[in-house]
Protein backbone atom coordinates (compact mmCIF):
# COMPACT_ATOMS: atom_id res chain seq x y z
CA UNK A 1 0.00 0.00 0.00
CA UNK A 2 1.41 3.40 -1.14
CA UNK A 3 -0.05 7.19 0.40
CA UNK A 4 1.05 10.16 -1.06
CA UNK A 5 0.85 13.25 0.26
CA UNK A 6 1.34 16.83 -1.81
CA UNK A 7 2.92 20.21 -0.63
CA UNK A 8 4.04 23.15 -1.99
CA UNK A 9 0.79 24.73 -3.73
CA UNK A 10 -0.27 28.28 -3.18
CA UNK A 11 -0.46 31.61 -4.88
CA UNK A 12 1.96 33.29 -7.08
CA UNK A 13 2.07 35.89 -9.85
CA UNK A 14 2.26 34.74 -13.35
CA UNK A 15 6.05 34.44 -14.48
CA UNK A 16 6.42 33.50 -10.68
CA UNK A 17 7.32 29.79 -10.08
CA UNK A 18 6.56 26.62 -6.97
CA UNK A 19 8.04 23.57 -6.42
CA UNK A 20 5.53 20.62 -5.31
CA UNK A 21 6.48 17.79 -3.41
CA UNK A 22 5.07 14.40 -3.66
CA UNK A 23 5.76 12.36 -0.17
CA UNK A 24 4.90 8.76 -0.50
CA UNK A 25 4.70 5.86 2.40
CA UNK A 26 5.05 2.46 1.75
CA UNK A 27 8.18 0.36 0.81
CA UNK A 28 7.75 0.04 -2.93
CA UNK A 29 7.42 3.30 -3.76
CA UNK A 30 10.63 3.39 -5.20
CA UNK A 31 9.79 1.33 -7.60
CA UNK A 32 6.67 2.80 -8.90
CA UNK A 33 6.67 5.48 -11.72
CA UNK A 34 5.16 8.84 -10.93
CA UNK A 35 2.87 11.15 -12.72
CA UNK A 36 1.43 14.45 -11.86
CA UNK A 37 -1.95 15.67 -12.89
CA UNK A 38 -3.91 18.35 -12.65
CA UNK A 39 -7.72 19.39 -12.39
CA UNK A 40 -9.04 23.27 -12.86
CA UNK A 41 -12.84 24.22 -12.44
CA UNK A 42 -14.99 22.75 -14.90
CA UNK A 43 -11.91 21.28 -16.41
CA UNK A 44 -11.57 17.25 -17.48
CA UNK A 45 -7.90 15.64 -15.06
CA UNK A 46 -5.43 16.06 -17.47
CA UNK A 47 -1.78 14.85 -17.30
CA UNK A 48 0.87 17.02 -16.86
CA UNK A 49 4.64 15.18 -16.28
CA UNK A 50 5.56 11.36 -15.31
CA UNK A 51 8.83 9.95 -14.80
CA UNK A 52 9.62 6.10 -14.00
CA UNK A 53 11.05 4.60 -11.23
CA UNK A 54 14.67 5.20 -11.62
CA UNK A 55 14.24 8.93 -12.32
CA UNK A 56 15.83 8.40 -15.91
CA UNK A 57 12.90 8.20 -18.26
CA UNK A 58 10.32 11.57 -17.92
CA UNK A 59 7.24 12.32 -20.53
CA UNK A 60 5.95 15.52 -20.55
CA UNK A 61 2.48 17.36 -21.67
CA UNK A 62 3.19 20.35 -24.50
CA UNK A 63 2.01 22.80 -22.31
CA UNK A 64 4.11 22.43 -19.32
CA UNK A 65 7.35 21.51 -21.65
CA UNK A 66 9.79 23.73 -20.97
CA UNK A 67 8.72 25.61 -18.06
CA UNK A 68 8.07 22.22 -15.51
CA UNK A 69 10.72 19.86 -14.48
CA UNK A 70 10.03 16.54 -12.40
CA UNK A 71 12.55 14.43 -10.39
CA UNK A 72 13.16 12.47 -7.36
CA UNK A 73 14.67 10.94 -4.34
CA UNK A 74 14.16 7.30 -3.93
CA UNK A 75 16.19 7.97 -0.82
CA UNK A 76 13.52 10.67 0.26
CA UNK A 77 10.50 8.90 -1.34
CA UNK A 78 9.47 12.11 -3.24
CA UNK A 79 8.93 13.37 -6.04
CA UNK A 80 8.92 17.13 -7.32
CA UNK A 81 7.66 19.15 -9.66
CA UNK A 82 9.82 22.93 -10.06
CA UNK A 83 6.73 24.90 -11.55
CA UNK A 84 8.70 28.25 -13.73
CA UNK A 85 6.84 30.68 -15.67
CA UNK A 86 4.27 29.83 -14.60
CA UNK A 87 1.19 31.21 -16.46
CA UNK A 88 -3.02 31.59 -15.31
CA UNK A 89 -3.66 28.79 -17.01
CA UNK A 90 -1.42 26.44 -14.77
CA UNK A 91 -4.15 27.41 -11.89
CA UNK A 92 -5.77 24.14 -11.04
CA UNK A 93 -5.58 21.22 -8.12
CA UNK A 94 -1.94 19.57 -8.50
CA UNK A 95 -1.87 15.59 -7.76
CA UNK A 96 0.36 13.17 -7.72
CA UNK A 97 0.18 9.18 -8.45
CA UNK A 98 1.96 6.45 -8.37
CA UNK A 99 1.84 2.95 -11.23
CA UNK A 100 3.05 -0.30 -9.36
CA UNK A 101 3.97 -1.62 -13.13
CA UNK A 102 7.37 0.03 -12.73
CA UNK A 103 8.20 -1.08 -16.90
CA UNK A 104 6.12 2.14 -18.47
CA UNK A 105 5.45 5.57 -17.68
CA UNK A 106 2.10 6.40 -18.95
CA UNK A 107 -0.34 9.09 -19.53
CA UNK A 108 -3.58 7.76 -18.31
CA UNK A 109 -4.87 8.36 -15.19
CA UNK A 110 -7.00 4.88 -15.16
CA UNK A 111 -3.67 3.56 -15.13
CA UNK A 112 -2.32 4.93 -11.64
CA UNK A 113 -2.81 2.75 -8.65
CA UNK A 114 -2.76 5.25 -5.89
CA UNK A 115 -3.63 9.13 -6.03
CA UNK A 116 -2.55 11.97 -3.10
CA UNK A 117 -5.50 14.16 -1.88
CA UNK A 118 -4.37 17.37 -4.56
CA UNK A 119 -2.29 20.60 -3.78
CA UNK A 120 -4.32 24.37 -5.31
CA UNK A 121 -1.97 26.05 -7.21
CA UNK A 122 -3.19 29.50 -8.44
CA UNK A 123 -1.50 31.81 -10.73
CA UNK A 124 -2.59 35.15 -10.62
CA UNK A 125 -2.34 37.23 -13.81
Amino acid sequence: QVQLVESGGGLVQAGGSLRLSCAASGRSFSNYATGWFRQAPGKEREFVVAINWRGTDTDYADSVKGRFTISRDNTKKTVYLQMNSLKPEDTAVYYCAADSTFTRITRLANLYDYWGQGTQVTVSS
